[in-house]
Protein backbone atom coordinates (compact mmCIF):
# COMPACT_ATOMS: atom_id res chain seq x y z
CA UNK A 1 0.00 0.00 0.00
CA UNK A 2 2.76 2.31 1.06
CA UNK A 3 4.34 1.97 -2.25
CA UNK A 4 1.73 4.11 -3.95
CA UNK A 5 2.01 7.16 -1.98
CA UNK A 6 4.79 9.36 -0.27
CA UNK A 7 5.67 8.64 3.38
CA UNK A 8 6.22 11.26 5.68
CA UNK A 9 10.00 13.14 6.04
CA UNK A 10 10.91 11.56 9.54
CA UNK A 11 9.53 8.89 11.83
CA UNK A 12 9.48 7.82 15.14
CA UNK A 13 8.77 4.89 17.18
CA UNK A 14 5.64 4.86 18.62
CA UNK A 15 6.01 2.70 21.34
CA UNK A 16 2.87 0.81 20.95
CA UNK A 17 3.07 -2.53 18.30
CA UNK A 18 -0.16 -1.66 16.54
CA UNK A 19 0.69 2.00 15.56
CA UNK A 20 4.25 0.70 14.73
CA UNK A 21 6.46 3.92 13.58
CA UNK A 22 4.96 7.51 13.63
CA UNK A 23 5.70 10.41 11.56
CA UNK A 24 7.67 12.27 14.25
CA UNK A 25 5.25 15.86 14.38
CA UNK A 26 2.33 13.30 15.50
CA UNK A 27 1.96 12.63 19.31
CA UNK A 28 1.01 9.83 21.17
CA UNK A 29 -1.91 10.13 24.30
CA UNK A 30 -4.27 7.98 25.90
CA UNK A 31 -7.31 7.68 24.31
CA UNK A 32 -8.89 9.32 28.00
CA UNK A 33 -7.05 12.22 27.12
CA UNK A 34 -8.43 12.54 23.82
CA UNK A 35 -12.53 11.15 24.65
CA UNK A 36 -14.19 12.02 28.22
CA UNK A 37 -17.01 10.18 29.24
CA UNK A 38 -20.37 12.16 29.81
CA UNK A 39 -23.11 11.77 31.25
CA UNK A 40 -26.21 14.31 30.12
CA UNK A 41 -29.85 13.02 30.85
CA UNK A 42 -31.45 12.90 27.83
CA UNK A 43 -34.07 15.94 26.98
CA UNK A 44 -38.03 15.27 26.44
CA UNK A 45 -37.26 16.05 22.76
CA UNK A 46 -34.74 13.02 22.25
CA UNK A 47 -35.51 10.46 19.49
CA UNK A 48 -33.85 6.83 20.39
CA UNK A 49 -30.61 5.96 18.91
CA UNK A 50 -29.15 2.64 18.43
CA UNK A 51 -25.61 1.48 17.44
CA UNK A 52 -24.49 -0.13 14.30
CA UNK A 53 -21.58 -1.56 12.90
CA UNK A 54 -22.59 -0.78 9.95
CA UNK A 55 -24.00 2.53 9.94
CA UNK A 56 -22.68 3.77 13.27
CA UNK A 57 -25.10 5.66 15.71
CA UNK A 58 -28.68 5.89 14.06
CA UNK A 59 -32.54 6.88 15.27
CA UNK A 60 -33.62 3.34 16.40
CA UNK A 61 -36.45 4.23 13.79
CA UNK A 62 -33.74 4.50 10.96
CA UNK A 63 -32.37 0.88 12.34
CA UNK A 64 -36.30 -0.78 12.34
CA UNK A 65 -36.47 0.91 8.84
CA UNK A 66 -39.58 2.93 9.64
CA UNK A 67 -40.30 5.28 7.79
CA UNK A 68 -43.25 6.99 9.52
CA UNK A 69 -42.45 9.72 11.66
CA UNK A 70 -39.51 10.23 14.18
CA UNK A 71 -40.41 7.47 17.26
CA UNK A 72 -40.40 9.87 20.74
CA UNK A 73 -39.48 8.23 23.69
CA UNK A 74 -41.48 9.04 26.96
CA UNK A 75 -38.13 10.04 28.66
CA UNK A 76 -39.73 11.82 31.65
CA UNK A 77 -38.65 9.73 35.08
CA UNK A 78 -35.98 7.76 32.95
CA UNK A 79 -33.08 10.01 33.49
CA UNK A 80 -30.49 7.23 33.36
CA UNK A 81 -30.58 7.57 29.17
CA UNK A 82 -27.70 9.95 28.11
CA UNK A 83 -28.05 12.69 25.57
CA UNK A 84 -25.72 12.35 22.63
CA UNK A 85 -24.55 15.09 20.52
CA UNK A 86 -23.80 15.37 16.79
CA UNK A 87 -19.83 14.07 16.33
CA UNK A 88 -20.37 12.36 19.58
CA UNK A 89 -18.69 8.77 19.98
CA UNK A 90 -20.75 5.67 21.79
CA UNK A 91 -18.85 2.64 23.12
CA UNK A 92 -21.56 0.55 21.90
CA UNK A 93 -23.41 -3.17 23.50
CA UNK A 94 -20.87 -4.84 20.63
CA UNK A 95 -17.84 -3.17 21.18
CA UNK A 96 -16.00 -6.80 21.34
CA UNK A 97 -15.97 -6.81 18.38
CA UNK A 98 -14.73 -3.15 17.40
CA UNK A 99 -17.91 -1.28 18.01
CA UNK A 100 -17.04 2.14 19.51
CA UNK A 101 -19.34 4.07 17.21
CA UNK A 102 -19.44 7.71 15.73
CA UNK A 103 -23.33 9.85 15.74
CA UNK A 104 -23.99 11.83 12.91
CA UNK A 105 -27.25 12.56 14.98
CA UNK A 106 -28.16 14.21 17.96
CA UNK A 107 -30.24 11.98 20.35
CA UNK A 108 -30.07 9.33 23.39
CA UNK A 109 -29.02 5.95 24.09
CA UNK A 110 -29.87 3.83 26.53
CA UNK A 111 -27.39 3.48 30.11
CA UNK A 112 -25.70 0.40 29.01
CA UNK A 113 -23.94 2.71 25.89
CA UNK A 114 -21.10 4.89 27.21
CA UNK A 115 -21.07 8.42 25.44
CA UNK A 116 -17.75 9.71 24.68
CA UNK A 117 -17.37 13.74 23.59
CA UNK A 118 -13.95 15.29 22.13
CA UNK A 119 -11.47 16.38 24.80
CA UNK A 120 -8.92 17.93 22.17
CA UNK A 121 -10.12 19.96 19.23
CA UNK A 122 -10.64 16.91 16.64
CA UNK A 123 -11.98 16.19 13.65
CA UNK A 124 -15.01 13.62 14.01
CA UNK A 125 -13.93 11.88 10.86
CA UNK A 126 -10.66 11.12 11.46
CA UNK A 127 -11.39 9.13 14.46
CA UNK A 128 -14.19 7.59 12.75
CA UNK A 129 -11.77 5.85 10.40
CA UNK A 130 -9.24 5.59 13.53
CA UNK A 131 -11.60 3.46 15.58
CA UNK A 132 -12.69 1.31 12.94
CA UNK A 133 -9.09 0.41 11.41
CA UNK A 134 -8.14 -3.29 11.61
CA UNK A 135 -4.61 -2.84 13.64
CA UNK A 136 -6.65 -0.84 16.23
CA UNK A 137 -9.58 -3.25 16.47
CA UNK A 138 -7.10 -6.03 16.94
CA UNK A 139 -5.39 -4.26 19.36
CA UNK A 140 -8.60 -3.58 21.38
CA UNK A 141 -9.58 -7.12 21.28
CA UNK A 142 -6.49 -7.85 22.67
CA UNK A 143 -6.18 -5.42 25.47
CA UNK A 144 -8.59 -6.81 28.10
CA UNK A 145 -10.17 -9.89 29.43
CA UNK A 146 -13.61 -8.45 28.47
CA UNK A 147 -13.19 -8.66 25.29
CA UNK A 148 -11.72 -12.00 25.10
CA UNK A 149 -14.79 -12.55 26.84
CA UNK A 150 -17.33 -11.57 24.36
CA UNK A 151 -18.41 -8.45 26.45
CA UNK A 152 -18.51 -4.92 26.35
CA UNK A 153 -15.94 -2.83 27.36
CA UNK A 154 -15.60 0.00 29.85
CA UNK A 155 -14.57 3.41 29.76
CA UNK A 156 -11.72 2.87 31.78
CA UNK A 157 -10.33 -0.02 29.68
CA UNK A 158 -10.63 2.01 26.39
CA UNK A 159 -9.40 5.38 28.08
CA UNK A 160 -6.40 2.78 28.30
CA UNK A 161 -5.40 2.70 24.77
CA UNK A 162 -2.69 4.63 23.21
CA UNK A 163 -3.87 6.76 20.20
CA UNK A 164 -1.99 9.16 17.67
CA UNK A 165 -3.16 12.61 17.80
CA UNK A 166 -1.83 15.00 14.64
CA UNK A 167 -3.03 18.55 14.17
CA UNK A 168 -6.95 19.37 13.39
CA UNK A 169 -5.73 20.61 9.58
CA UNK A 170 -4.07 17.22 9.14
CA UNK A 171 -6.69 14.80 10.69
CA UNK A 172 -9.07 17.42 8.18
CA UNK A 173 -6.76 16.46 5.11
CA UNK A 174 -6.48 12.55 6.04
CA UNK A 175 -10.25 12.34 6.54
CA UNK A 176 -11.29 14.09 3.40
CA UNK A 177 -8.76 11.68 1.69
CA UNK A 178 -10.31 8.65 2.55
CA UNK A 179 -13.52 10.14 1.88
CA UNK A 180 -12.88 10.47 -1.49
CA UNK A 181 -11.03 7.54 -1.68
CA UNK A 182 -12.82 5.19 0.11
CA UNK A 183 -15.98 6.57 -2.33
CA UNK A 184 -14.18 5.61 -4.93
CA UNK A 185 -13.04 2.18 -3.56
CA UNK A 186 -17.21 1.88 -2.35
CA UNK A 187 -18.49 2.24 -6.21
CA UNK A 188 -16.19 -0.19 -7.61
CA UNK A 189 -17.73 -2.87 -5.00
CA UNK A 190 -21.04 -1.65 -5.88
CA UNK A 191 -20.58 -2.42 -9.49
CA UNK A 192 -18.93 -5.82 -8.35
CA UNK A 193 -22.12 -6.58 -6.10
CA UNK A 194 -24.39 -5.21 -9.24
CA UNK A 195 -22.55 -7.69 -11.35
CA UNK A 196 -23.56 -10.75 -9.40
CA UNK A 197 -26.96 -10.06 -9.03
CA UNK A 198 -27.09 -9.87 -12.90
CA UNK A 199 -25.47 -13.03 -12.59
CA UNK A 200 -27.48 -14.83 -10.01
CA UNK A 201 -30.65 -13.08 -12.46
CA UNK A 202 -29.61 -15.14 -15.22
CA UNK A 203 -28.53 -17.98 -14.01
CA UNK A 204 -32.01 -18.25 -12.66
CA UNK A 205 -33.36 -17.26 -16.13
CA UNK A 206 -31.65 -20.06 -18.01
CA UNK A 207 -32.68 -22.44 -15.52
CA UNK A 208 -36.45 -21.69 -15.27
CA UNK A 209 -36.59 -21.25 -19.39
CA UNK A 210 -34.73 -24.63 -19.57
CA UNK A 211 -36.58 -26.45 -17.21
CA UNK A 212 -40.02 -25.09 -18.97
CA UNK A 213 -39.31 -24.33 -22.67
CA UNK A 214 -36.68 -27.11 -23.49
CA UNK A 215 -33.82 -26.25 -25.56
CA UNK A 216 -34.87 -26.31 -29.11
CA UNK A 217 -36.38 -22.84 -29.74
CA UNK A 218 -38.14 -24.48 -32.80
CA UNK A 219 -39.83 -26.84 -30.67
CA UNK A 220 -44.09 -26.74 -31.71
CA UNK A 221 -45.89 -25.26 -27.96
CA UNK A 222 -48.90 -26.23 -26.29
CA UNK A 223 -51.16 -24.92 -23.81
CA UNK A 224 -50.03 -26.96 -20.71
CA UNK A 225 -53.42 -26.24 -18.89
CA UNK A 226 -51.51 -25.04 -15.38
CA UNK A 227 -51.92 -21.17 -15.60
CA UNK A 228 -48.35 -20.80 -13.66
CA UNK A 229 -46.65 -23.11 -16.02
CA UNK A 230 -47.92 -21.51 -19.69
CA UNK A 231 -47.15 -23.12 -22.66
CA UNK A 232 -44.43 -26.16 -22.54
CA UNK A 233 -43.05 -28.40 -25.57
CA UNK A 234 -45.91 -29.67 -27.61
CA UNK A 235 -44.58 -33.63 -26.98
CA UNK A 236 -43.83 -33.18 -22.95
CA UNK A 237 -46.07 -34.01 -20.33
CA UNK A 238 -46.99 -32.11 -17.01
CA UNK A 239 -47.77 -33.98 -13.21
CA UNK A 240 -48.14 -33.06 -10.19
CA UNK A 241 -45.09 -33.25 -7.88
CA UNK A 242 -46.79 -36.43 -5.59
CA UNK A 243 -46.62 -38.39 -8.89
CA UNK A 244 -43.29 -38.21 -9.57
CA UNK A 245 -41.81 -38.53 -6.21
CA UNK A 246 -42.43 -39.49 -2.64
CA UNK A 247 -42.44 -36.66 -0.31
CA UNK A 248 -41.67 -37.32 3.60
CA UNK A 249 -41.16 -35.07 6.32
CA UNK A 250 -40.61 -35.53 10.31
CA UNK A 251 -43.66 -36.30 11.81
CA UNK A 252 -44.96 -34.39 14.68
CA UNK A 253 -44.89 -37.46 17.45
CA UNK A 254 -41.17 -38.27 16.18
CA UNK A 255 -39.66 -34.97 16.49
CA UNK A 256 -37.09 -33.88 18.97
CA UNK A 257 -35.78 -31.56 21.81
CA UNK A 258 -32.64 -30.21 22.62
CA UNK A 259 -32.43 -32.97 24.90
CA UNK A 260 -31.69 -35.30 21.95
CA UNK A 261 -28.94 -32.86 20.37
CA UNK A 262 -25.85 -34.59 20.77
CA UNK A 263 -22.13 -34.01 20.09
CA UNK A 264 -20.19 -35.03 16.63
CA UNK A 265 -19.75 -38.77 16.95
CA UNK A 266 -22.45 -39.44 19.14
CA UNK A 267 -25.44 -39.23 16.26
CA UNK A 268 -26.35 -38.39 12.58
CA UNK A 269 -26.34 -34.87 11.29
CA UNK A 270 -29.69 -33.28 11.25
CA UNK A 271 -30.38 -30.84 8.35
CA UNK A 272 -31.95 -27.75 8.60
CA UNK A 273 -32.98 -24.64 6.17
CA UNK A 274 -28.98 -23.54 7.18
CA UNK A 275 -27.38 -26.21 5.04
CA UNK A 276 -29.59 -25.45 1.92
CA UNK A 277 -27.41 -22.37 0.31
CA UNK A 278 -27.36 -21.67 -3.66
CA UNK A 279 -29.61 -25.20 -4.52
CA UNK A 280 -26.40 -27.06 -3.08
CA UNK A 281 -25.96 -29.07 0.20
CA UNK A 282 -23.70 -27.03 2.87
CA UNK A 283 -22.58 -28.04 5.25
CA UNK A 284 -20.51 -25.62 6.85
CA UNK A 285 -22.91 -25.53 10.18
CA UNK A 286 -23.70 -28.91 11.82
CA UNK A 287 -25.93 -30.23 14.32
CA UNK A 288 -25.77 -33.91 15.25
CA UNK A 289 -29.31 -36.06 16.82
CA UNK A 290 -29.34 -38.94 18.85
CA UNK A 291 -28.81 -42.41 17.16
CA UNK A 292 -32.21 -43.47 18.67
CA UNK A 293 -33.65 -40.17 17.15
CA UNK A 294 -31.98 -41.05 13.94
CA UNK A 295 -33.40 -44.63 13.36
CA UNK A 296 -36.53 -43.82 14.97
CA UNK A 297 -37.55 -41.88 11.46
CA UNK A 298 -35.97 -44.09 8.68
CA UNK A 299 -38.19 -42.80 6.15
CA UNK A 300 -36.45 -39.33 6.43
CA UNK A 301 -32.58 -41.08 6.02
CA UNK A 302 -31.05 -39.24 3.75
CA UNK A 303 -29.27 -40.66 0.66
CA UNK A 304 -27.98 -39.52 -2.72
CA UNK A 305 -29.87 -37.67 -5.21
CA UNK A 306 -32.82 -36.79 -2.42
CA UNK A 307 -34.23 -33.32 -2.54
CA UNK A 308 -34.17 -30.77 0.28
CA UNK A 309 -36.98 -28.35 0.50
CA UNK A 310 -37.29 -26.18 2.84
CA UNK A 311 -41.21 -25.92 3.95
CA UNK A 312 -41.48 -23.78 7.40
CA UNK A 313 -39.72 -20.23 8.36
CA UNK A 314 -38.58 -16.87 6.38
CA UNK A 315 -36.41 -18.97 3.76
CA UNK A 316 -39.39 -21.28 2.93
CA UNK A 317 -39.20 -23.16 -0.51
CA UNK A 318 -35.47 -22.73 -0.98
CA UNK A 319 -34.11 -26.58 -2.06
CA UNK A 320 -30.90 -28.57 -2.78
CA UNK A 321 -29.97 -31.67 -4.47
CA UNK A 322 -28.30 -34.07 -2.36
CA UNK A 323 -25.77 -35.48 -4.58
CA UNK A 324 -23.96 -37.01 -2.07
CA UNK A 325 -23.56 -38.07 1.77
CA UNK A 326 -20.12 -38.63 3.40
CA UNK A 327 -21.92 -39.01 6.43
CA UNK A 328 -25.46 -40.50 8.09
CA UNK A 329 -28.21 -37.20 7.44
CA UNK A 330 -31.76 -36.94 8.32
CA UNK A 331 -33.75 -33.99 8.55
CA UNK A 332 -35.48 -31.57 10.85
CA UNK A 333 -39.05 -30.54 11.05
CA UNK A 334 -38.45 -27.42 9.05
CA UNK A 335 -37.60 -29.57 6.35
CA UNK A 336 -39.17 -31.87 3.45
CA UNK A 337 -37.76 -34.61 2.19
CA UNK A 338 -38.50 -35.33 -2.33
CA UNK A 339 -37.17 -39.14 -2.74
CA UNK A 340 -37.55 -41.68 -5.21
CA UNK A 341 -38.18 -39.59 -8.13
CA UNK A 342 -39.24 -41.45 -10.91
CA UNK A 343 -37.61 -38.88 -13.45
CA UNK A 344 -34.21 -37.30 -12.81
CA UNK A 345 -33.44 -36.16 -10.01
CA UNK A 346 -31.15 -33.59 -11.05
CA UNK A 347 -33.80 -32.08 -13.86
CA UNK A 348 -36.83 -32.48 -10.47
CA UNK A 349 -34.45 -30.27 -8.55
CA UNK A 350 -33.91 -27.64 -11.26
CA UNK A 351 -37.55 -27.71 -11.59
CA UNK A 352 -38.10 -27.40 -7.77
CA UNK A 353 -35.76 -23.76 -8.08
CA UNK A 354 -37.37 -22.34 -11.26
CA UNK A 355 -39.60 -19.50 -11.26
CA UNK A 356 -42.26 -21.69 -11.54
CA UNK A 357 -41.88 -23.42 -8.28
CA UNK A 358 -40.87 -19.91 -6.81
CA UNK A 359 -44.07 -18.54 -7.72
CA UNK A 360 -46.31 -21.25 -6.51
CA UNK A 361 -44.89 -21.35 -3.35
CA UNK A 362 -45.31 -17.77 -2.80
CA UNK A 363 -48.76 -17.89 -2.38
CA UNK A 364 -48.50 -20.97 -0.88
CA UNK A 365 -47.87 -19.51 2.53
CA UNK A 366 -50.58 -21.37 4.79
CA UNK A 367 -48.54 -20.02 8.33
CA UNK A 368 -50.74 -17.19 10.42
CA UNK A 369 -47.20 -16.27 11.74
CA UNK A 370 -44.20 -18.47 10.26
CA UNK A 371 -44.51 -19.21 6.56
CA UNK A 372 -45.14 -22.55 6.08
CA UNK A 373 -46.28 -24.86 2.99
CA UNK A 374 -48.26 -27.83 4.11
CA UNK A 375 -47.74 -31.85 2.48
CA UNK A 376 -50.14 -31.21 0.19
CA UNK A 377 -49.77 -27.71 -0.93
CA UNK A 378 -46.19 -29.14 -2.32
CA UNK A 379 -47.42 -32.59 -3.80
CA UNK A 380 -49.73 -30.04 -5.64
CA UNK A 381 -47.00 -28.65 -7.41
CA UNK A 382 -46.86 -28.80 -11.31
CA UNK A 383 -44.50 -30.75 -12.73
CA UNK A 384 -43.29 -30.35 -16.86
CA UNK A 385 -42.13 -34.06 -17.53
CA UNK A 386 -39.67 -34.12 -20.78
CA UNK A 387 -38.50 -37.33 -21.71
CA UNK A 388 -35.62 -39.08 -20.00
CA UNK A 389 -33.19 -38.54 -22.59
CA UNK A 390 -34.77 -34.26 -23.57
CA UNK A 391 -34.29 -34.47 -19.24
CA UNK A 392 -30.47 -35.78 -19.29
CA UNK A 393 -29.98 -33.40 -21.74
CA UNK A 394 -31.39 -30.31 -19.94
CA UNK A 395 -29.53 -31.26 -16.83
CA UNK A 396 -26.39 -31.62 -18.98
CA UNK A 397 -27.01 -28.19 -20.55
CA UNK A 398 -27.99 -26.41 -16.97
CA UNK A 399 -24.95 -28.29 -15.34
CA UNK A 400 -22.39 -26.50 -17.19
CA UNK A 401 -24.07 -22.72 -18.14
CA UNK A 402 -24.75 -22.94 -14.47
CA UNK A 403 -21.51 -23.93 -13.76
CA UNK A 404 -20.12 -20.90 -15.78
CA UNK A 405 -22.09 -18.43 -14.20
CA UNK A 406 -21.13 -19.78 -10.51
CA UNK A 407 -17.49 -19.01 -11.88
CA UNK A 408 -17.94 -15.60 -13.25
CA UNK A 409 -19.55 -15.09 -8.81
CA UNK A 410 -17.19 -16.54 -7.68
CA UNK A 411 -14.53 -14.49 -9.15
CA UNK A 412 -16.90 -10.87 -8.73
CA UNK A 413 -17.17 -11.97 -4.76
CA UNK A 414 -13.30 -12.24 -5.20
CA UNK A 415 -12.63 -9.17 -6.32
CA UNK A 416 -15.04 -7.27 -4.02
CA UNK A 417 -12.76 -9.62 -1.14
CA UNK A 418 -9.48 -7.58 -3.12
CA UNK A 419 -10.81 -4.22 -2.91
CA UNK A 420 -12.35 -4.17 0.59
CA UNK A 421 -8.51 -5.32 1.58
CA UNK A 422 -7.44 -2.40 -0.19
CA UNK A 423 -10.34 -0.11 1.22
CA UNK A 424 -8.91 -1.55 4.58
CA UNK A 425 -4.85 -1.13 4.19
CA UNK A 426 -5.35 2.60 3.05
CA UNK A 427 -7.68 3.57 5.85
CA UNK A 428 -5.07 1.69 8.39
CA UNK A 429 -2.17 3.20 6.28
CA UNK A 430 -3.30 7.01 6.62
CA UNK A 431 -4.88 7.09 10.11
CA UNK A 432 -1.36 5.22 11.28
CA UNK A 433 0.38 8.09 9.34
CA UNK A 434 2.19 5.43 7.00
CA UNK A 435 1.13 7.90 4.13
CA UNK A 436 1.39 11.68 3.55
CA UNK A 437 -1.56 13.01 2.03
CA UNK A 438 -1.26 16.29 3.40
CA UNK A 439 -0.56 17.69 -0.11
CA UNK A 440 -3.25 15.55 -1.62
CA UNK A 441 -5.60 16.98 -3.49
CA UNK A 442 -8.87 15.10 -4.95
CA UNK A 443 -8.97 16.47 -8.74
CA UNK A 444 -4.85 15.72 -9.21
CA UNK A 445 -3.28 11.64 -8.98
CA UNK A 446 -0.89 12.45 -6.30
CA UNK A 447 -0.32 8.58 -5.80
Amino acid sequence: MTGHYKAYPEYKNSGHKWLGDIPSQWNIWRAKRIFSSVRVAAKDTDEQLAASQKYGVVPQSLMMKLNSAKVMLALKGTDSFRHVEKDNFVISLRSFEGGIEHSAYEGCVSPAYTVLEASLHMHSAFYKYLLKCEPFIAALQSSTDSLRDGKSISYEQFGAIHLPYCSYEEQQKIASFLDHETAKIDTLITKQEKLIELLKEKRQAVISHAVTKGLNPNTPMKNSGVEWLGEVPEHWGTSRLKFVTSIFGRIGFRGYTTDDIVDEGEGALVLSPSNVLNGKLDLNSKAYLSWDKYYESPEIIVEPNDILLVKTGSTYGKSAIVESNSEPMTINPQMALLKKSKISAKYLAYVMSSDLIKAIIKVSNTGSGMPTMTQENINSFPIPTPSDSEAKNIVNFLDQRTTNIDNLIKLAGKAIEIINKRKAALISAAVTGKIDVRNWQPQGDQK
